[in-house]
């Protein structure tokens, strides 16, 4: 108990990093393309091209940044500090700085920057987290626990701060930006000493056919492409879902907080639950949990914000348990057959990224087909395919992903 309580504070700069790194992934999916199209009238097919054009990049870059982080050595610290710059810096550009070209183009470009950094941050974060849970008495569970009820406080924070700040200040997602590069500067200081640590290291690389090649490895990174669609599919639906289905604009950010509040709330829950049920089985429940959210949705109007609110909670919790469990599942796995971790989390950030492209770039242009236009009256036939995209297509494919976890080896965790 006493181990555990002195590693608490050493624990704090994970939480915060984790907030930093979050507050810049699934936010700017949410709030980016609707932005750009509302401020400078970007189609969102052009913009969900983009995104889509951006995670090919990303096929060959993720696994590539993984080599690389898996090499830096003594060099981590300078890397990790020159890529918290580059996050910091295409943040700005993209929402505190007028487009000095085609605002297509210049989002491309913004964005690439943006998710390059987020990419390489992350692959290090995580790979660094697989040598600091050996030294835990929780182990990967514990430090799983702190980092992402870090990253779901800075989803929250993120996902309510341009709502918020609208009405109140001048150019909110300008304040949005600078605020973030403030937390950017916070996380890099708090997480220097802890690339410094590990500075003088030394460990053998580990191919990434060796990764590939392992069969629990292998089914948990599919599992984790899979099971991370629906919140995909919500989130690039989420805003246009609350403004014109509930025809509640204005309650996009609250909504999005209680979201995000509910799954930060349950996941020591769900890590509880995973001691002492198994993984597995607190895996099952939460799926069960999100398909009848999901489910709820397919019944609402407008007006019919109450229910909504009641939905997110029980979908944010079902959230909670994905994004502590999972990845402290392929963590122990990375421990075993790869302990540097930079090219498994390469593979990890890829899947994760991938989910979101893949809707954007599926769902935007369907949008568009049916007619959906946002911020104006639609007619009967395109809200009911935007609530069909919202509510039907997740229940499927978390139905999928509950076959895939029956079907995938887990070492039960439990501490």
């Amino acid at each position: 108990m006493n181990t555990a309580v002195a590693a608490t504070p050493r624990l704090l700069p994970w939480a915060l990093y984790g907030a930093m790194l979050s507050g810049a992934g699934l936010p700017i999916y949410i709030y980016a393309p609707k932005f750009f199209a509302d401020t400078y009238g970007t189609s969102l097919s052009a913009l969900a091209a983009v995104l889509f054009g951006l995670r090919l990049l990303d096929v060959v870059q993720d696994p590539a940044l993984g080599w690389v982080s898996e090499r830096l050595g003594a060099r981590r610290g300078v890397a990790m500090a020159a890529g918290a710059f580059v996050l910091a810096l295409s943040m700005l550009g993209l929402f505190a700085v007028a487009p000095p070209l085609p605002p297509l183009l210049w989002f491309a470009l913004t964005v690439t920057g943006l998710f390059s950094a987020f990419s390489f941050l992350t692959i290090g974060f995580y790979a660094q987290g697989v040598r600091r849970a050996e030294t835990l008495p929780g182990g990967h569970v514990q430090l799983a626990a702190w980092r992402e009820s870090g990253a779901l406080a800075g989803v929250c924070t993120a996902a309510v701060a341009p709502s918020l700040l609208t009405g109140v200040v001048a150019a909110p997602y300008a304040v949005f930006a600078w605020g973030f590069v403030a937390v950017v500067a916070l996380a890099a200081l708090a997480m220097a000493p802890m690339w410094e640590s590990q500075a003088g290291v030394e460990s053998t690389p580990v191919p990434l056919r060796r990764i590939l090649d392992d069969h629990p490895a292998r089914r948990l990174l599919l599992l984790a492409l899979v099971n991370a669609a629906p919140l995909a599919v919500t989130s690039t639906l989420f805003l246009f879902y609350v403004e014109s289905r509930l025809a509640a604009p204005g309650w996009e950010g609250p909504l999005l907080v209680l979201f995000f509040l509910s799954a930060a709330a349950s996941a020591p829950g769900w890590s509880w639950l995973a001691g002492l049920w198994g993984a597995r089985r607190a895996l099952q429940l939460a799926m069960a949990l999100a398909i009848v959210s999901f489910a709820g949705t397919l019944t609402l109007a407008a007006g019919d914000l109450a229910l909504f609110a009641a939905i997110c909670v029980l979908s944010g919790a079902s959230i909670g348990a994905d994004l502590t469990l999972l990845p402290a599942l392929f963590a122990r796995r990375m421990a075993t057959i790869a302990p540097n971790g930079g090219q498994g989390f390469g593979l990890w950030a890829l899947v994760t990224k991938l989910c979101l492209a893949l809707a954007a770039v599926v769902l935007l242009p369907l949008l568009d087909v049916a007619g959906f236009r946002s911020g104006v009256e639609n007619d009967a036939a395109a809200l009911w395919t935007l609530t069909l995209a919202y509510g039907l297509l997740p229940c499927v494919l978390k139905l999928v992903a509950l076959v895939l976890l029956a079907a995938t080896p887990i070492d039960e965790v439990r501490s």
